[in-house]
């Protein structure tokens, strides 16, 4: 009987995400994804979901693109594993651009989001068009939307043609989401590697609200690429809470 190549069996990834499974790790990314109840991973490595999403993409195991319109996200791995597969897929600019705007109402985790930027290496050969496509992300009002579109500015973004324009989108987001905020102190340490004397008058004179001012310099700090006197004058332009800044002022 002819394979059926239009065909994925949605219940034989399954089952091979559930015999790579290891307990252990699923107690640890449990504790690293806390919004995501440990009923939902598996515990499935990274370098073993790629090669599958790779079998996956290839057609190894039927039309990815079947695969990606009724794939089941149950759990975390499976939404990671489909988020793998856009990045790996051949396809053309729009048609992969397409799929990515399908996929990210999915993401509701940082791991995920994260994973499924850095597999969007077709960015770096589009940046106009990619940079057309993240404007209504970047300007969304819900959290993971947002971090989608920051992480893509880190990863793809911060060379001198549109670092300017990223610093600015900075100023511009305003989201009381952890993982917005987070997105957004460790793009400006990425800009601070790539370009620190124009992401230096950017510090010196932005909108960001205090906590994620503070946490992008913290991760500047922890950069091995920043040299110790910077780091030291870094700690001095730390902002203080509005607390302290009430009390050191009677």
């Amino acid at each position: 009987m002819a394979v059926r190549r239009d065909f994925v069996n949605h219940q034989t990834i399954r089952a091979q995400l559930m015999e790579l499974a290891d307990e252990q790790y699923r107690k640890f990314s449990s504790s690293l994804i806390p919004n995501i109840g440990i009923d939902r991973i598996l515990g499935v490595r990274l370098p073993a979901l790629r090669k599958l999403a790779k079998s996956i993409a290839r057609g190894d195991l039927g039309d990815w693109r079947a695969y990606l319109r009724h794939t089941d996200n149950l759990y975390f791995e499976e939404t990671m594993l489909q988020g793998m597969v856009i990045g790996y897929a051949k396809a053309d600019l729009e048609e992969k651009l397409r799929h990515a705007a399908a996929f990210v109402p999915r993401i509701d985790n940082w791991s995920v989001c994260d994973s499924f930027c850095n597999g969007l290496k077709f960015a770096k050969e589009h940046k106009q068009r990619v940079w057309e496509f993240l404007q209504p992300y970047l300007a969304s009002d819900r959290e993971y939307e947002i971090r989608f579109g920051v992480v893509m500015l880190l990863q793809y973004f911060t060379d001198d043609e549109y670092l300017d324009r990223v610093l600015q989108w900075f100023d511009r987001i305003r989201h009381e989401g952890y993982y917005v905020k987070m997105a957004v102190a460790w793009a400006v340490s990425v800009c601070y590697v790539h370009a620190p004397e124009r992401t230096m008058a950017y510090l010196q004179d932005n909108a960001l609200d205090d906590f994620t001012f503070n946490k992008a310099l913290q991760k500047t700090i922890e950069s091995l690429r920043v040299d110790a006197e910077t780091k030291n004058m870094l700690r001095g332009m730390k902002r203080k809470s509005r607390t302290a800044r009430r009390s050191s002022q009677h």
